[in-house]
């Protein structure tokens, strides 16, 4: 029995096939191979001018962007990290999939496929009003150029050729505002002249009646959302075939993305090192191809009789892929079996290449040849029945209604309580009709110490989609005194500490960086004074700063106290620089910070604490003589945490929902509901596997889009499709922070307000990424509740120019200061 991770399996598998693997000896795993995809990005770009067969290809891509080349190194580097997704399609140039035919034979199937749902979702007894109302509208209509105009010629039904597009966009054009909502007003642009447009009685009492007939079919449409959705849709499917700009593209960009992946096999030869992605694609090399297996795969044929993988959710296409190779061989009967376990409600990790619809298609085909009977667990021994109750009663309409495995969504599946209900209420909503940070952070405190005092024995979790809704609520907890358990929560970027060695860093690596330079001067170790600093730098604006220390004429126009301090920090600067290769540069670094007094600036031991942890990274980063990136430092330096804190116990725990998952706790806060994520991260090539009822799978490609042009439809229709598969996912979220929770639940989250146009207060709607938008169906009763018990808040007098005090500057140490003697020296 061998109980290991998938990764681990790779590991072994590549390390006894070195060399059908292609590794050799094995590489070590990069802990954040970050830096290897943006230097491999580097090097491709590097190309641009070296005259190779694809410079033409790196060339037109620059000028897609705008000749954005950081941009585009950081598009590369961001493909890069997902390219288990997107190489298997594009790896092979000569591959038939890739020929402008075939990819546009897809977007055609995609438009007819969509045509055909759309048929079958008409109402039926509203078809023959349908086609009158629309004839009429086509011949009222003001001007030629309407979509709508297209439906003059209607006898019947559009059918689902790419020839019946434009007639079907015409009804949606009818029958749809721009939002996608059913239209409630007809006026002249959709064909409905207003009666007092004509003269003519008979003309004018036709005119009202044929509005009267649409207005009742658009109000007879109002509850069919299936048709709606259909419609909406539609107008958003891009064109059947690639413009020669968009292709030219296109092949360009699969061309520079071949280079790039082998660029990073490049990099991580160099560097001894590899990503998770490289090592499960070596171990699916090891095993060969299902008709031509290795003798690594016939051997783990015969070893293998069982095989269990849990958190099957969460699975990628490659380690899909590796399933698939290790059961290749077998055959009903044979004694083998695979039993794979999971619960599609719980995949939340598409950004480390998690794709639940793998383990739908697994469901409903099995894997490969292996059939699979699906069993279905609906017992909750976790929550009590308050809460069970709740989720049985609200997620249904948080999830979709059904699955669908090309657009990621997992509806929900109802369970039934073991524990029996606790008295009170099991779910708490706490809505804000303002974003005030603050006043939530407040409340959160008031919450733990409410469920401290209720359960005493019992443990609280914080559990918030990202760190940033943290700090004011970090802040207040230990306002309050009150002690947690939090792992990588508290960003140390922000620390005084990290940023002066951050600064002390970069000017030493960089003599040229003036802004670094003169943090270093103001830093309390040094301690200049603003007026000091302009005396110095302000009027020269060519020479750098360490130049300027040497001038003693421009050294005179400062203050006493500034030359005393310049007097004392020069010569270790000095000394510092001129020993810039004799160490590592942790020790360089280091070393500097404590000569000039570093140390003794910090107020407290944990100050020393967050200073080490961006050491450790220093020593991680730089070998002997070697400065690193700099934009990879500050990136990896935003990345560093606060150590946690050992005196607290287990009852108060910070995390992200992510973390939680797997875990459990008496009482569940979730603050922070109305706060949309960060934007995604744009992507230099958008694709489809799309896989259509004949069983064959057809791919579909989109390629970035020109920066400042307008927006390429079938770049923008992809990524509509995926923002959906990401809202299906934040659905998913919500169900698993919220199923943490033993005994209580308490959601915190703020919408907006708006003035009606008859000067009501209205509700807005949640920012739509937000995970309060996907709870809205649930809880938009209470938050409109609110709004009418709360008393208008008086019209405020406009923005006032508050003056501001400036902060006062931290203590600095006496222009006198030494290093202290080492102990027992006389």
């Amino acid at each position: 029995l061998r109980i290991l991770t998938i990764d681990s399996l790779c590991t072994t598998l590549a390390r006894q096939m070195p060399i059908l693997s292609r590794f050799g000896a094995l590489p070590s795993i990069a802990e954040d191979p970050a830096s290897l995809y943006l230097e491999a990005a580097r090097n491709t770009i590097a190309e641009l001018e070296s005259g190779a067969g694809w410079s033409e290809a790196i060339a037109h891509l620059a000028t897609h962007l705008d000749n954005r080349l950081d941009k585009l190194q950081g598009l590369i580097s961001i493909m890069l990290a997902r390219r288990d997704q997107w190489l298997r399609h594009i790896a092979h140039p000569a591959h038939p999939g890739l020929e402008r035919e075939t990819l546009e034979a897809a977007l055609a199937h995609l438009t007819t496929d969509a045509l055909a749902e759309l048929a079958q979702e008409v109402p039926k007894a509203s078809v023959p009003e349908l086609l009158a109302l629309a004839g009429f509208a086509a011949g009222h209509l003001q001007t030629t150029d309407s979509p709508i105009a297209a439906c003059r010629e209607l006898r019947g039904l559009p059918g689902s050729q790419l020839s019946d597009r434009g007639t079907w966009e015409g009804l949606a054009e009818l029958l749809l505002t721009k939002d996608g909502a059913w239209r409630k007003s007809l006026n002249k642009n959709q064909g409905f002249p207003a009666p007092g447009s004509t003269r003519d009685p008979a003309e004018k009492e036709h005119l009202a009646a044929m509005k009267e007939r649409m207005t009742a079919l658009l109000a007879s449409l109002q509850g069919v959302q299936s048709f709606r959705e259909h419609l909406d849709t539609l107008r958003g499917l891009p064109p059947h075939h690639y413009a020669d700009g968009e292709w030219q593209t296109l092949q360009a960009l699969l061309e520079l993305l071949r280079v790039a992946a082998a660029h990073l096999e490049l990099v991580f030869r160099e560097r001894g090192q590899v990503d998770f992605p490289a090592l499960v694609q070596a171990a699916i090399t090891a095993l060969g191809e299902p008709e031509a297996p290795t003798d690594l795969a016939l051997a783990l044929d015969y070893r293998i009789r069982h095989l269990l993988v849990d958190e099957f959710q969460d699975t990628s296409f490659n380690q899909y892929e590796l399933l698939q190779r290790l059961t290749a061989g077998w055959q009903p009967g044979d004694g083998h079996t695979l039993f794979l376990v999971g619960d599609p409600m719980q995949s939340i990790y598409r950004f480390r290449e998690a794709e639940v619809g793998l383990f739908l298609g697994a469901r409903q085909h099995g894997i490969g040849q292996v059939p699979l009977e699906f069993l279905r667990l609906t017992v909750n021994f976790r929550s009590q029945q308050g809460l069970v109750d709740w989720f049985n009663q609200h997620f249904p309409r948080v999830l979709p209604a059904a699955d669908r495995i090309t657009a990621g969504a997992v509806s929900y599946t109802s369970t039934s309580a073991v524990h029996p209900p606790l008295p009170g209420a099991a779910v708490t909503l706490c809505p804000r009709l303002t974003r005030d940070d603050q006043g939530e952070a407040d409340q959160v405190v008031t919450i733990v110490q409410r469920a401290k005092a209720e359960h005493p024995d019992g443990s609280t979790a914080i559990l918030v989609r990202s760190r940033s809704h943290l700090p004011p609520i970090v802040a207040g907890l230990q306002a309050a005194g009150i002690r947690f358990r939090a792992v990588e929560i508290e960003p140390l970027s922000y620390r005084p500490v990290v940023q002066d060695l951050l600064a002390l860093t970069r000017a030493l690596c960089h003599a040229g960086d003036r802004i670094a330079w003169l943090a270093v001067l103001r830093a309390p170790y040094c301690g200049l004074m603003l007026a000091d600093l302009s005396a110095l730098a302000g009027d020269d604006p060519d020479r750098t700063v360490i130049d300027l220390l040497h001038q003693e004429a421009r050294l005179e126009t400062l203050s006493a106290d500034g030359r005393r301090r310049i007097a004392r920090v020069r010569p270790v600067l000095d000394t510092a620089l001129a020993g810039q290769a004799r160490c590592p540069l942790r020790h360089w670094v280091e070393g500097v910070w404590i000569a000039l007094g570093g140390p003794a600036c910090v107020r407290e031991q944990k100050d020393l604490d967050d200073g080490e942890v961006y050491l450790q990274l220093l020593e991680r980063l730089g070998a002997a003589g070697e400065a690193p990136e700099m934009h990879e430092l500050e990136q990896q330096a935003a990345e560093l945490f606060a150590l946690p804190d050992v005196a607290a116990d287990a009852s108060l725990q910070i995390m992200t929902i992510h973390k939680a998952k797997g875990l459990e706790f008496d009482t569940v806060i979730l603050p922070g509901l109305g706060r949309p994520p960060r934007h995604e991260d744009e992507k230099l090539l958008h694709w489809l596997e799309r896989g259509r009822d004949s069983g064959i799978s057809e791919l579909i490609l989109a390629p970035v889009g020109a920066e400042g042009g307008e927006k390429n439809p079938m770049t923008q229709y992809l990524a509509q499709l995926d923002k959906a598969k990401g809202r299906h996912e934040d659905s998913r979220l919500l169900y698993v922070a919220a199923t943490r929770a033993r005994r209580r639940l308490v959601l915190l989250g703020h919408a907006g307000i708006r003035e009606g146009q008859d000067g009501e207060r209205e509700l807005k709607l949640p920012p739509r990424q937000s995970l309060l938008a996907r709870l809205w169906p649930v809880v938009a009763v209470e938050f409109q509740t609110l709004l009418d018990h709360q008393e208008p808040k008086p019209p405020s007098p406009g923005l006032l120019m508050t003056p501001t005090v400036p902060p006062a500057m931290r203590s600095r140490l006496s222009t006198d200061w030494s290093l202290p003697a080492p102990p027992g020296s006389v």
